[in-house]
């Protein structure tokens, strides 16, 4: 994919829905990986800009919900409770930069994200 490629701005609205949608999850059990989910596989063959940006969200939504999960028993110690809230704060901050860059045309590499579905 070619980083100075510019997108239709049909591709770069799903490109930021497709990381938008990961707040569904605030809603909705696993809708942060679900919603991400569906957008992504609606429109993944239509354009490589979506397709790139719906894995970037899936990998991140399940890296996230991985950390939440190991770090529960942590919080019988005490620790998993600050851990929790950073992870908390940190996604909230991850998915509103990811969709500025997508709907901006301009790649953004989630930090701490496990490559998942490639």
């Amino acid at each position: 994919m070619e980083e100075n490629k510019t997108y239709t701005q049909s591709e770069r609205d799903w490109a930021m829905f497709c990381h938008l949608s990961a707040f569904a999850g605030y809603f909705f059990p696993f809708g942060g990986i679900i919603a991400p989910l569906i957008c992504w596989m609606s429109r993944k063959d239509e354009s490589e800009w979506v397709d790139v940006n719906g894995k970037a969200a899936l990998n991140f939504q399940i890296s996230m919900l991985l950390y939440m999960v190991l770090s529960i028993p942590l919080v019988f110690i005490i620790v998993g409770i600050p851990i929790m809230i950073f992870l908390s704060v940190f996604e909230i901050v991850c998915i509103v930069v990811a969709s500025i860059r997508a709907s901006q045309g301009e790649i953004f590499k989630y930090p701490l994200s496990i490559p998942f579905v490639q």
